[in-house]
């Protein structure tokens, strides 16, 4: 009896695919050099979090069905009287992504969740930090159908960091726009 590994289809279209089409772009001496998607960060900000502590469990909960893996609690990291505040009190969940569901989120995201958007035309370009790592901001948790639409008492956003090995902007923009990511506006190649 053979057993066969499975591999998320975006981390074989890497393999195939991308990393050959970067190593061309940028003359890589080796297909090492070329950038990866390291991990996903998914953070969300609970608004009420003060006033009702059940909301930060909805909050958890939401993000691991979306994920399919556990969610953590954030929590303050200093009083702040004007908002009563207090340190240690939960206020956010977050979650990492990293090998396979880390794949299979992005996979998700891009070709389901995305398009669902109301007047989708692309994401922006310009969210890049400098270092080839990339955050995308989502108003509505419900774009993603893990989520039961009937049992949301509160649409919330949240913020989905990708996190590439990539040196330059540049270099992350390629990696992702490759990976399936539907950019506004598709920059022309010189060649």
């Amino acid at each position: 009896m053979s057993t066969v590994k499975y591999s998320p289809r975006l981390a074989e279209k890497y393999k195939k695919e991308v990393v050959p089409a970067l190593v061309k772009k940028f003359a890589y001496k080796s297909i090492m050099q070329a950038p990866k998607l390291e991990k996903i960060c998914i953070n969300r900000g609970v608004n009420g979090a003060v006033t009702d502590k059940k909301l930060v469990d909805v909050a958890v909960g939401e993000l691991e069905q979306i994920t399919g893996q556990k969610a953590v609690a954030t929590f303050s990291k200093k009083d702040i009287s004007n908002f009563k505040l207090r340190k240690g009190m939960p206020i956010g969940a977050r979650v990492t992504l990293r090998g396979e569901k880390m794949y299979e989120f992005l996979d998700r995201l891009v070709s389901i969740a995305l398009p669902r958007v109301r007047d989708f035309k692309g994401v922006s370009d310009k969210a890049f930090d400098g270092r080839g790592n990339y955050t995308l901001g989502v108003t509505e948790q419900i774009i993603f159908p893990e989520i039961d639409i009937d049992k949301v008492n509160k649409i919330t956003g949240l913020d989905i960091t990708l996190v590439t090995s990539a040196q330059t902007n540049e270099e992350a923009y390629e990696l992702l726009k490759e990976l399936g990511m539907p950019f506004k506006n598709i920059k022309k190649d010189n060649n």
